[in-house]
């Protein structure tokens, strides 16, 4: 056992061991659901000689939220980003409150979340002096200092652009996937996935504390991990990894990307007899059935505050050429995976206010 969840099946999916309690609480309406945040999260990709690999981060095991899980650079969307102006280049704001599901102030914060939580995270940064150009080398003491001003949010994205003569190049981002987490959790967030390939003369570094690896990985290889029960990974991380295995280049995956469904994944949970069934709707190899047992921990009626940053917020340590075995006691939750009630599912309506 790590982390309080124990492992129940031979992959590497994450299980936290209080859901059936607070999925029966919900049912019951003694559990009230937290509004989920906006969240983004970048599968930032680089070609190989066997194709495109992804760069991901395992979390510390430490952690209380998907603790040793595998991830992508991500996190939370700054609320100064709605309405600050932010330089900007590649498709209008328009464009991108249509493909994203939300409005203009909406769009433009989550695409900034995007890309500044990449460089939060990574030390990557999607931004250059002009529409038709990217920053090179990011790794000096100037670079560091906006970028933990960043983290701390002494800075706000707009500025951080505005001080460098920067505009942010959303064209190097495909919006690939949205995922929402399930009403049961008590950290809940709305969260977009993105695609980009690694800028030429950039390269991902140490910057944070969340995560105590990094690695470069093909998507099929970190799936292959996942199936053995070597590689802990949630929902969205795995589905998303499989979609990627099937492009040949990072160039071929930001182009498939504009043709990928963006209708949010909602996690649905119902009780069939003193059994609960959990789905994921068009994601059948997570259904779970899960039988009645002895409460784990009756959950409060309020569930406790969500944190400011998202799922899959863990920062880049130091790359290594593959990863390590991820606890494979620790089973697989998803974070970004909204489920309906447990008695009668409900689809929220893209584009509301998280």
């Amino acid at each position: 056992m790590a982390n309080g969840q124990a492992n129940e099946q031979a992959n590497g999916q994450w299980y936290p061991p209080e859901w059936p309690d607070r999925i029966r609480a919900l049912a019951a309406g003694t559990l009230t659901p937290v509004a989920p945040k906006r969240a983004a999260t970048v599968m930032l990709l680089k070609d190989t000689a066997t194709g495109p690999a992804v760069h991901m981060l395992r979390r510390r095991t430490s952690m209380a939220f998907a603790g040793g899980a595998y991830a992508y650079p991500g996190g939370g969307v700054d609320p100064r980003d709605d309405d600050r102006d932010v330089g900007w280049a590649g498709p209008a704001r328009t464009w991108w409150a249509d493909r994203l599901g939300v409005d203009e102030a909406g769009a433009q914060a989550i695409v900034c979340a995007a890309v500044r939580e990449t460089f939060e995270e990574a030390g990557v940064l999607l931004a250059g002096p002009t529409g038709d150009s990217v920053v090179g080398d990011t790794t000096g003491a100037d670079w560091e200092a906006d970028r933990a001003a960043l983290v701390a949010r002494e800075l706000s994205f707009a500025e951080f652009l505005d001080r460098r003569g920067l505009v942010l190049r959303s064209d190097l981002l495909g919006a690939w996937a949205r995922w929402i987490t399930p009403e049961f959790e008590s950290r809940r967030y709305d969260t977009w996935f993105f695609v980009a390939a690694l800028p030429e003369g950039q390269r991902t570094r140490n910057a944070s504390t969340e995560a105590d690896r990094t690695v470069w990985i093909t998507p099929a290889d970190a799936a292959a991990g996942y199936d053995r029960g070597e590689l802990l990974m949630m929902p969205p991380t795995i589905a998303t990894l499989r979609g990627l295995a099937e492009c040949a280049t990072a160039a071929g995956a930001l182009a498939s990307a504009p043709g990928r469904d963006m209708t949010p994944v909602l996690a649905r949970a119902r009780l069939d007899g003193e059994e609960i069934v959990l789905s994921w709707p068009g994601h059948d190899e997570f259904t779970k059935h899960v039988p009645h047992t002895a409460p784990h921990t009756a959950p409060s009626a309020t569930p406790s505050a969500t944190p400011s940053t998202a799922p899959h917020t863990a920062s880049s340590a130091t790359p290594s050429t593959a990863p390590h075995t991820a606890s494979s006691a620790t089973p697989n939750r998803a974070p970004h995976a909204a489920p309906v009630s447990p008695a009668t599912p409900s689809d929220p309506t893209p584009g509301a206010p998280a």
